[in-house]
C-alpha cells in the first residue's frame, strides 16, 4: 500500500512540475520566436522604405545606374543612410541583404545597396529570379525574407533579407530550453523520490491506524461473537426452533462473515504481507468452486453456464484464488435475475489468464455505480438496505486485493445489452 502511494504521489508531482516546466519553456520560446519575427518584419520595412525613399525619383534612368556600386560611390544614396532611428540603422548595419532590381523590359540585377557577401552575384540573381517570376509580393525562401516592391514604370525592386542567425538563435534556445526541462525534471525525480517518503508519513501512519484498529477490533469482536452463537445454539435446544433464535444466529453469522473479510482485507494492505505461491490447475479450480454456485443459480432459477479452459495452471495462492472465483460466481448469482443466463469463462490471452464473469442485472447501474463497484461498503442501491440477497458491499473489495495481490487487474463494465462484466485479468 506505502508503495503505491508513493509512486503515485512521486508521478503526480512529476506530471505537476513537467507542465509547469513546459509551459515556462512554451512562454519563453513563443514570446523569443515573436521578438524575432517582429523585429526581422521590422528591420525589412525599414530597409524597404529608406529604398523607396532613396530610390523613389530615380524610377526613369537608365539601369546602368542601379548596379551594385561600392560603398565609396556617392552617385547612388545608400539606403543604411537613411532615416534618423539610431536603433534601426544599427540593426541594418548588423544585417545581411540584398535588393535586385527588375526593369520594365525584364533585365535582372544587383542593386547598389546590397549587403550578401556570403553567396556569388549569380546565386542571388537565380534566388530573386526565383521570386520575382512568381509574382508574390512577399515571403520567404532559402534564407531569406523578401519583399517584392512594384514601381509604375513597370520595374520591381525586391529587399531580401537573410534571417539565418535569427533562426539559429531560435533554435539555440528551444534545445537550450529542451535540455533544462529535461535536466530539470531529473532533478525534479530525485529530490521527490528523496523526500516523497517523509511527505506521505502522516497520510500511512494515519492508514496503519486504521489497518489496526479494524484487525484489533475484529479479533475483540470474535469472542462475543463466539459467545452468542453458543448461547443461541444452547437456547435452541432448550426451546426448539423459534425465529428470534434462528434471526440472532444468523445475523452473527453475517456478523462474523464480516469481521473475517474486514480482517483479511486488513492483512492484504500490509506491504510484507505476501501469499503461499505454489502451481496449481487453475481449471479444475475454477470448476470445482464454481460448481456449488450452478445449484444454486438452478435453485433460484437462474442458469448458470461455466465454461473453462481446460489444463491451464497458475502459479499463486490457491486458497486466494478459489476465493476470488467464489466471490464472482456469487456476486454474479445474488444480482442475477430469475430466468436469465450466467456466463463464467476462464481463458488464456497472451501471456495473461482471463477470469470472466457476465449477467443481467436486476436494476441498471449508472456509470458512477460502476467505477466504484469494488469500494469497500459499496452497493449500486442508493438505499443500501439490506435484505437477504444483499450483503455488505466488500466482496468485491476483497476480490480487488487478491488479484492486485497476484499482479493483475480486475475491472466492471457495461455490454451493449446492458449486462454488467467483470473481468479479471491474471499475469501467467
Amino acid at each position: 500500500m506505502m508503495k503505491q502511494i508513493r509512486q503515485r504521489f512521486i508521478k503526480i508531482a512529476l506530471l505537476a512540475l513537467t507542465l509547469a516546466m513546459l509551459l515556462v519553456a512554451g512562454v519563453i520560446n513563443a514570446v523569443h520566436y515573436v521578438n524575432t519575427s517582429a523585429e526581422l518584419k521590422e528591420t525589412m520595412n525599414y530597409i524597404v522604405e529608406n529604398y523607396n525613399a532613396a530610390y523613389g525619383k530615380t524610377n526613369s534612368q537608365n539601369g546602368e545606374n542601379h548596379h551594385r556600386k561600392t560603398a565609396s560611390d556617392d552617385s547612388v544614396p545608400q539606403t543604411r543612410q537613411k532615416g534618423n532611428n539610431h536603433h534601426m540603422n544599427t540593426k541594418v548595419e548588423e544585417s545581411r541583404y540584398f535588393i535586385a532590381i527588375q526593369s520594365a523590359d525584364g533585365e535582372l540585377f544587383l542593386g547598389a545597396d546590397s549587403k550578401e557577401t556570403e553567396y556569388t552575384d549569380d546565386e542571388l540573381l537565380t534566388i530573386a529570379n526565383d521570386v520575382l517570376s512568381s509574382d508574390t509580393l512577399s515571403g520567404h525562401t532559402k534564407n531569406y525574407l523578401y519583399q517584392v516592391t512594384e514601381k509604375s514604370d513597370g520595374s520591381k525592386a525586391a529587399v531580401f533579407l537573410n534571417f539565418e542567425s535569427q533562426r539559429e538563435k531560435v533554435f539555440s534556445l528551444l534545445i537550450i530550453s529542451i535540455g533544462a526541462c529535461v535536466v530539470g525534471i531529473l532533478l525534479s525525480w530525485l529530490l521527490v523520490s528523496l523526500l516523497s517518503k517523509k511527505a506521505i508519513r502522516p497520510m500511512m501512519d494515519n492508514i496503519e491506524r486504521q489497518k489496526q484498529f479494524i484487525t484489533d477490533a475484529g479479533h475483540e469482536l470474535k469472542t462475543p461473537l463466539t459467545v452468542i452463537s453458543a448461547n443461541m445454539d444452547v437456547l435452541s435446544m432448550d426451546i426448539g426452533a423459534n425465529e428470534w433464535v434462528q434471526g440472532t444466529q444468523k445475523q452473527v453469522a453475517d456478523m462474523r462473515k464480516l469481521v473475517n473479510e474486514l480482517v483479511y482485507l486488513s492483512r492484504m494492505d500490509e506491504t510484507d504481507s505476501a501469499f503461499e505461491r505454489n502451481e496449481f490447475n487453475l481449471s479444475n479450480a475454477v470448476n470445482a468452486v464454481a460448481e456449488p454456485f450452478v445449484s444454486m443459480a438452478e435453485f433460484n432459477g437462474k442458469n448458470m453456464i461455466v465454461n473453462a479452459e481446460n489444463n491451464l495452471t497458475y502459479c499463486g495462492d490457491e486458497a486466494a484464488i478459489k476465493r476470488l472465483v467464489s466471490i464472482l460466481c456469487e456476486n454474479a448469482v445474488k444480482y442475477a435475475p430469475e430466468d436469465t443466463d450466467i456466463h463464467v469463462s476462464l481463458s488464456k490471452s497472451s501471456k495473461n489468464i482471463v477470469l470472466k464473469t457476465e449477467n443481467v442485472m436486476k436494476e441498471p447501474l449508472s456509470d458512477e455505480a460502476l467505477t466504484r463497484l469494488f469500494d469497500r461498503f459499496y452497493r449500486g442501491d442508493t438505499s443500501r438496505s439490506k435484505d437477504e440477497n444483499k450483503g455488505f458491499g466488500i466482496g468485491l473489495s476483497v476480490a480487488r486485493a487478491i488479484t492486485e495481490k497476484h499482479g493483475g487487474i480486475i475491472k466492471a463494465q457495461k455490454t451493449p445489452d446492458d449486462q454488467l462484466r467483470i473481468i479479471c485479468t491474471l499475469p501467467s
